[in-house]
Order: structure tokens, then C-alpha cells, then sequence
């Protein structure tokens, strides 16, 4: 004859309301899902210290793209990073840079564009494409659809000035349209796109 469970033996064999194999498995996968926003949040948190070290520092700045006269390079609602000390202590600002800058027609406004030409160059556009000194420049970044097919120039570039244009060339509004930038409006040097941050992206 068969052995009677115990009262003890027969608890072991019951499983507890609630702890189901669907529900252990619930549970599991929230256990889960919590741990990736948490760790989510915290990578986040850990990039605002470290931007927030760099701005007391150091002297960056945070800026934001509005618009898209920057595009392919940056887009619309970009975050950035702006050296503000890179021409203070490490030289002149350089065609090639990407600044953060004053509008010389409104210096409360700020603009991010792309240095193409120096003080005393001579600057030219003959069917969109952009020669400095009757050198052809390199435009690799500029995709064909953006380049624009308009006429300008020649213009030399006074001393202390630079001539600035938007990778969006049919986009921008740059020094085509209000003329050079004193080199006093140039704030800083665009160091690194941080948002979205599966973009991030050194300059």
C-alpha cells in the first residue's frame, strides 16, 4: 500500500499562487526591461557630467542646430559641443572648421556654419562649385543634390575676416547673402555632436 504524503510533503508539492512558469517568465523579462532603462538612464546622466565638467572647465558650450544649412554634416535639432577656447590658446580659425558664430548683421543671433576661405584669399563660385585662390576646393561632403549652380565673386577676404558657407549650399544662407565674418564673432570651434547619441560624432 501506498505511503501517505505528510502534511510537509504535500506543501513541497504545492507551488504558490503566482509563480506560474508564464509568470516567472514575466516577471523575469520586467526584471530585464528595468535593468536596461536604468542603465539607459544612467549612461545618460554620465554624459551630462561629463558635459557639465567640460563647460565649467574648460569653456564648451552646448549648441543646437536649428534648420538645415548644415545637412548632410549636421542635421536639424542636433546637439553640439562648442570649443569656445580652440582659438584663444591652439591658433586661427581654419577653412575647413565648423564654427559656431555671430551674425554680422545681428550678433545676438548665432549661426553654425563651415569656414571656406581665409583673410586675403580670393573667393570665387562658378556654377556652385567653390574655388579659393583658382583652386578648385574639395567637396566631398557636399552631395550633388545639395550643391547649388549660381555665379559669385571674385571677392578677396579683408584682413581679420572669413568667408563662411552652410554644406547645404542650396539651403544656407551664408556669406553669399550678408557678407564676411569678423574674426571677433567667430565664438568657438564645433568639437563633437553628442545628440543623438548614436550619432556622436568628433569635428
Amino acid at each position: 500500500p501506498e505511503t501517505p504524503a505528510t502534511d510537509e510533503e504535500r506543501r513541497g508539492d504545492e507551488r504558490p499562487p503566482g509563480l506560474s512558469d508564464d509568470h516567472s517568465g514575466q516577471r523575469a523579462h520586467l526584471l530585464r526591461r528595468v535593468r536596461h532603462e536604468l542603465l539607459g538612464a544612467a549612461t545618460t546622466f554620465s554624459w551630462v557630467a561629463v558635459y557639465t565638467t567640460l563647460i565649467i572647465t574648460f569653456g564648451f558650450q552646448v549648441a543646437r542646430v536649428e534648420g538645415r544649412s548644415m545637412e548632410p554634416t549636421l542635421q536639424h535639432q542636433d546637439k553640439l559641443i562648442v570649443n569656445k577656447a580652440a582659438y584663444r590658446f591652439f591658433g586661427k580659425p581654419q577653412p575647413g572648421d565648423i564654427v559656431m558664430l555671430r551674425y554680422p548683421r545681428d550678433p545676438e543671433t548665432t549661426y553654425v556654419k563651415r569656414i571656406v576661405a581665409d583673410e586675403r584669399d580670393t573667393v570665387r563660385i562658378e556654377d556652385g562649385r567653390l574655388y579659393v585662390n583658382e583652386a578648385l576646393q574639395p567637396d566631398a561632403f557636399v552631395p550633388a543634390v545639395y550643391r547649388s549652380h549660381e555665379n559669385f565673386g571674385p571677392e578677396v577676404v579683408r584682413d581679420s575676416y572669413y568667408f563662411v558657407m552652410g554644406d547645404h549650399r542650396n539651403q544656407s544662407s551664408d556669406s553669399r547673402n550678408w557678407g564676411q565674418v569678423p574674426e571677433k564673432y567667430i565664438i568657438g570651434r564645433v568639437q563633437l555632436r553628442w545628440w543623438p547619441l548614436n550619432q556622436t560624432r568628433l569635428f
